[in-house]
Order: structure tokens, then C-alpha cells, then sequence
């Protein structure tokens, strides 16, 4: 049934509402104007205050919202401002008129409705013109024409001299600031097998270029369509669009997140715990089992270092990089996950079905952005001040793995294409998950040679974990029990509420919500500074093991790089606790923690000792120096036998009496043929490659 609108009471009542409820908000607004151009108006406020406003709000927006805003610019204020150019926006309807994207109907169109996505691409910020004016070029008469719809309005004749001589005149139109956005349904809201559908989205005046792409925001306007042109003309089918009135962000960065009173309270209360940093670690996946070195480094992780800006323009990252290499079934993705969660801006993606264009970022051409090249963000920039989680990186192919390394340093992608030269911020931290090169870990193989990820790559980050699965009673046992616990504890919350003493067992000690308001605390006003202490023991430490590598032919255990991991993590560590201090306890707590890794990922399994080219270069120091000698060995008997290949089993021979064992020596050979630094012209004859 179509509602006739009378518009005069319609203003009036208006009036009487804003006066009433949003008087305060309206002289705040009159001293911003004209920077800020709008007032926020519950939908809640208006049922409560005036009823009769609310179906004609739901059923005709357009009417009701255009004599909101005549009230509006009809106000008598004490400023003396008037508030021509503002707009009355619409916040807050319930649940019944939010529908999701895929359940959008026509009975919906011209209707005031609010829709919740993620915000996929956007383009840029251009002018729109809502009143164009023509300019007859015989009497000088101007007719200025209202563009309302999605084509452009012209006169046919002048309205003086009724010629039609007419001239768009740009400087006489009025303009206002647009752009398109598009929407995609998030991904929680979809059931196994659904593609996700998308919903294009009409951003005009204050509110355009308020969201990113990665955003999650509710939308509220009103549900537009047009008609689709074919080849053959014109189509019977309608598509859809949302003309929107308010933009709501919902998932917000670090230093978005508000906090109260009663939160900064909570906060301080448990800063002055002794055992906070402990509490902290415990409020990690606490349905998951052991790990409390990995649930250590992604709480780290997520309180982060602190970035430097130097005066010679050089930036240092505070973001810490951390992967997870383990056997099939020891929840590292479920690590992922809730690392994901604690974040307020956290994104999971599956590496093996993710491209570079889709971890880093592309140039696109589209019909969505009018033709134009447009940049569409990837993984690593949508997660932008947060945590990006990639899972399964050993499945990557090499050009997509490569794309990494830039963000990874420089928290920065480079895009050079279609005349587009453009630099876009990635400064997210990296939690990545791998599987072992074989599938399993094999207890009688060295493990940094069965990480399955370019040395490259894996210099980068500042700690790596191998988690292997080792059948063991004590350990089997205690797992299992945990996991029994809490199925059962799971039972019961779907059952009984929870409120049992089986469920409390496996909540975290401070909940999520308090948790990620803690981090955001701490990431937003703490800024610790080393202590002498604390710089003197990470000197001792990292010289400590440098001295591993005085002489001619010793390894190099670690590179500066560690040593920055150390001074990163022990930022993080201070601000887990809210000190401004890195302390001595605080260095040796990451001192444990990178030590860990260091003797699980960086030990030569030959010589006992830390060689960091395990992992940057992807052999040992005493690999490569079988390797020299293997090649000496060989250049020596092609020279006594006058050139051309000689007999592998000579070589061996030489190599044995040497030193090397023969089956390490055959390796080597086997390594250098792969390589393509020697060949086999025959069957057990060898050469070197000139």
C-alpha cells in the first residue's frame, strides 16, 4: 500500500524531535560546520520519541529524509549558523530490516535498510554533479537541471528563447564528493559450498572515502535498481544498488578501539598483578595444549615492537615475524585462527589457493571503477596494523612466495604496472604455518633441511618453531585428557549454558574482549625504552654467540637480524606488562625464548655448533666446505689425466683419504650435479662444468 506524505507536519515534527533529543549534538554540529556535515540520528531515538516517524522512515526514507534535513536547515541556532549543507543520517535500525546481502529482495527497493560486509574494493574520491548548469549560448538564460538518477539529465530547450543552443557550464553546477563502494558478505555468515555475493554501494558528500578496502562496515541506506542493457537492448532484468545514508565501521585497528573508564579500571587492575605476564600467555588458545613457547611469541606478536622512524629516513620495523613448521594435526592453523580473532584487524589466509596478487596486491580494470586502472588490495595490505596469517606456505609456488619479501622487511608493496608506479603500507606482522618438506618431520634428517621455504624467506622471520609429534606416554597422556576435558566441557556449554566448573577450566584467565582491549592500551600508550640492564644482556648474549664464529673456518652462528628480533620482542615483553621499561627480566625471558628456537632450527647436526646459514643460505658451513674440497679433488685428476671427466670412484677415493666419508661424499657430488656445477658425461664419470 502506498503511503500519501503530507510535508509540512512532516518538517515540523522534525523540528520537535531534533530539538528534543539531539539539541546538544546540533550546536556541536553548528561549531564544526562546515568540516563536518552531519548528525547522527539513532533509529532507536526515534521510535522512542516520535512513532509516527518510523514505518514512514522504513517505507518512504526518500520523503522523510529530505523534510529531516529542510528541519534541519530550518533551525534557529544560538551560533548563528545555518546549517544549509547538512545531512540528518540514520544509524542503528534492528536486526529485522538488516538483511543479508544473498537475502535481498525486490519488495526491498526504495526501502530504508542496513546491510553488513566487507568492504572489497572502493574508488577514488571524485566530484558527482547533483545540479547541472546549462547556459543557453543566444540569450545567456541559465537552466539549472537537478541529476538525481544514475544517467545524466539535459534540457531539451532553453527555457528564455526556447533554442536549443544550450552549453553544460561546469563553475555554475554544484558538485558534491563521491564514490562507489563494493561489499562482499562475510565470510562467517556462509554456509559450506556458497560463493560469497557482493553488493555495490553509492557514497556521497562526508561520507565518501571514510572506509578501506578490509574494512567491515554496516552500510544504511536506501536499495536502488536499474536496468541492464544488452546487445539487444534493453532487459527485463533489474539490478540492485544501495544509495547509502551512513557508513559504520565496525572492526577497527588497534588504536580505534575505544575504551572506557570501567575498561582502563580493568586494564590497571591487572597491571599491578605479579603473574600478569603468565595470566597472558594462559589467555592464549587455552583449549589448546601445551605450546607455551609458540603461545609466548604470538602474544609478542601481538603487543608488538616499536616502529622508528630515523632521521635519515630509515624505518625499522617493530612488527615480529613468526612461523610455524610442524607435523600434520598439532593445531597450527587452530593457532592461526585465534591469533586471527585477538586482533582487530586480522586476516587468515590459506597459502596454497592465495596468488601474489592476492597476498600482496594487483592493478585491476573494471566496469566497477568506470573503466579506469584501479589498485585492489590483497591480503597483507587489507590487514594493514594487525596480523596477517598465512597457512600452509610450504604449498606456495615460487613467484607467489617471492612477493613476500618486500612486506616482510620493508612492511611495503611496490606496484608497477599499467603506468600505474604506486607504493602501498603493509605493516602487518606475519604468523605463517608449514609443513615439514616430506610431510612429517624424519627424526634422522637435520630439520632446517626440511623446512620446505627459500632461505630468503626464512631469514626474515624472527622466530621459527618446529613442532614435531612424538609419541610419548606421559605427553600422549596428558593430551589426550585435555582434548577429552574439553569436548566434554564443549557438551555441556551447548547443553547446560556453561556455567559449570568443566567450562571454566578451559576459559581464558582474561577474557578476549579485556584481552584485545589490554593490547590496545598497550599498544597505544606504552613506548618502552631499554634499560642498560636489558641493553648489556642482549650485547653479552648476541656477542656470545658471534664469538661461536671467530676464526678462519668457523661458521657464522647469528646475524644482526637476531639481534634486532631480540631488541623487538623485548619491546613487546615490556609492553605486556604496561612498563615503559625493557628490564633485565624482560631481555632474559626473550632470551630464553629465541635461544629456544636458535638450538632447535640453527644447530649444524654435524659439528654441534649455531650456523645461521642453515636457514639464510640453506647449507652449513661444513657442507660448503665439503663441497670445495669435492671440487679441488676433481680439478686435480682431470689435470693429471689431461682433461675431460674422470672416474667417480677415484674422486671417492681422494675424498676418503681425505676425511670425508664416503656416503657424505656422494651427497655432496649428487648436490653439485643438481646444481649444475658439475656433469656426468657417462656412468660413474664425473667433470666440472667450464
Amino acid at each position: 500500500m502506498e503511503l500519501v506524505v503530507s510535508e509540512e507536519p512532516l518538517v515540523e515534527r522534525w523540528q520537535e524531535f531534533l530539538k528534543k533529543y539531539y539539541w546538544d549534538e546540533i550546536l556541536k554540529l553548528s561549531n564544526a560546520y562546515p568540516e563536518e556535515r552531519s548528525l547522527y540520528v539513532s533509529f532507536f531515538d526515534v521510535i522512542k520519541g516520535a512513532t509516527e516517524l518510523e514505518s514512514l522512515l522504513l517505507e518512504e526514507p526518500d520523503v522523510v529524509l529530505r523534510n529531516a534535513r529542510e528541519a534541519l536547515r530550518r533551525m534557529d541556532l544560538p551560533t548563528g549558523v545555518s546549517l544549509e549543507d547538512a545531512h540528518v543520517r540514520i544509524v542503528g535500525l534492528p536486526e529485522a530490516h538488516r538483511p543479508r546481502i544473498r537475502d535481498i529482495r525486490s519488495h526491498h527497493i526504495g526501502k530504508l535498510i542496513s546491510v553488513e560486509g566487507i568492504v572489497l574494493k572502493v574508488t577514488e574520491v571524485r566530484p558527482k554533479v547533483v545540479s547541472a548548469a546549462f547556459e543557453c549560448q543566444q540569450c545567456r538564460h541559465v537552466t539549472f537541471v537537478p541529476q538525481e538518477g544514475r544517467g545524466f539529465v539535459e534540457p531539451a530547450e532553453c527555457e528564455g528563447c526556447h533554442r536549443k543552443t544550450l552549453r553544460l557550464v561546469p563553475e555554475k553546477s554544484k558538485f558534491v564528493d563521491a564514490q562507489k563502494m563494493r561489499l562482499q558478505e562475510p565470510p562467517e555468515e556462509l554456509r559450506g559450498g556458497e560463493m560469497p555475493q557482493i553488493l555495490d554501494v553509492n557514497l556521497e558528500d562526508d561520507i565518501a572515502g571514510v572506509a578501506t578496502p578490509g574494512d567491515r562496515v554496516v552500510v544504511t541506506g536506501i536499495l536502488r535498481s536499474y536496468q541492464r542493457r544488452t546487445q539487444h537492448g534493453k532487459s527485463p532484468f533489474f539490478d540492485v544498488y544501495l544509495d547509502a545514508i551512513s557508513v559504520e565501521r565496525e572492526e577497527k585497528e588497534f588504536e580505534e578501539i575505544e575504551i572506557s573508564e570501567e575498561d582502563e579500571r580493568k586494564i590497571l587492575e591487572l597491571k599491578s598483578d605479579p603473574n600478569i605476564y603468565e595470566k597472558l600467555i594462559r589467555s592464549i588458545a587455552p583449549s589448546i595444549y601445551g605450546y607455551e613457547e609458540v603461545k609466548e611469541a604470538i602474544l609478542l606478536q601481538l603487543f608488538s615492537g616499536i616502529p622508528k622512524e630515523l632521521p635519515d629516513g630509515t624505518r625499522i620495523r617493530g612488527d615480529i615475524h613468526v612461523l610455524l613448521v610442524g607435523d600434520p594435526g598439532i593445531a597450527k592453523s587452530q593457532l592461526l585462527s585465534y591469533a586471527v580473532k585477538l586482533a582487530p584487524r586480522g586476516i587468515y589466509a590459506g597459502a596454497k589457493g592465495a596468488t601474489a596478487a592476492g597476498l600482496t596486491a594487483t592493478a585491476v580494470k573494471d566496469e566497477f571503477g568506470d573503466g579506469r586502472w584501479a589498485l585492489e588490495a590483497g591480503v597483507l595490505v587489507l590487514a594493514d596494523k594487525g596480523i596477517a596469517a598465512i597457512d600452509e606456505m610450504d604449498k606456495m609456488d615460487k613467484k607467489d612466495r617471492d612477493a613476500l619479501h618486500e612486506a616482510m622487511e620493508q612492511q611495503t608493496i611496490s606496484i608497477a604496472k599499467a603506468g600505474i608506479t604506486a607504493t602501498l603500507k603493509a605493516r602487518c606482522a606475519i604468523l605463517g604455518a608449514a609443513n615439514p618438506k616430506y610431510g612429517r618431520f624424519d627424526r634422522y634428517e637435520p630439520l632446517a633441511e626440511q623446512i620446505n621455504l627459500p632461505p630468503t624467506l626464512l631469514s626474515r622471520f624472527d622466530l621459527i618453531f618446529t613442532l614435531m609429534d612424538r609419541p610419548e606416554e606421559e605427553a600422549d597422556v596428558n593430551l589426550a585428557s585435555h582434548i577429552l576435558r574439553t569436548h566434554y566441557a564443549g557438551e555441556l556449554l551447548a547443553t547446560s549454558g556453561g556455567d559449570v566448573k568443566e567450562v571454566r577450566m578451559i576459559e581464558p584467565e582474561i577474557p578476549p574482549s579485556l584481552l584485545r582491549k589490554y593490547i590496545a592500551y598497550a599498544r597505544r600508550r606504552v613506548f618502552p625504552v631499554m634499560s642498560r640492564e636489558a641493553m648489556q644482556m642482549f650485547l653479552d648474549f648476541y656477542v656470545g654467540l658471534r664469538r661461536q664464529g671467530y676464526g678462519e673456518d668457523a661458521p657464522i652462528p647469528v646475524t644482526a637480524r637476531q639481534l634486532e628480533a631480540l631488541i623487538r620482542l623485548g619491546e613487546a615483553c615490556a609492553r605486556a606488562r604496561l612498563s615503559n621499561v625493557v628490564t633485565a627480566e624482560d631481555a632474559e625471558r626473550v632470551i630464553r625464548l629465541v635461544n629456544y628456537c636458535l638450538r632447535r632450527v640453527f644447530v649444524d647436526p654435524e659439528t654441534g655448533k649455531l650456523d645461521v646459514d642453515w636457514v639464510a643460505v640453506g647449507t652449513s658451513k661444513s657442507r660448503r666446505d665439503r663441497a670445495k674440497m669435492i671440487k679441488e679433488i676433481i680439478k686435480e685428476l682431470e689435470e693429471e689425466a689431461g682433461g675431460g671427466a674422470v672416474p667417480l670412484e677415484e674422486v671417492l677415493d681422494v675424498a676418503e683419504s681425505r676425511g670425508i666419508e664416503r656416503a657424505k661424499a656422494e651427497e655432496v657430488i649428487e648436490s653439485l650435479k643438481r646444481d649444475g656445477i658439475i656433469y656426468s658425461p657417462k656412468h660413474g664419470y664425473i667433470g666440472i662444468v667450464r
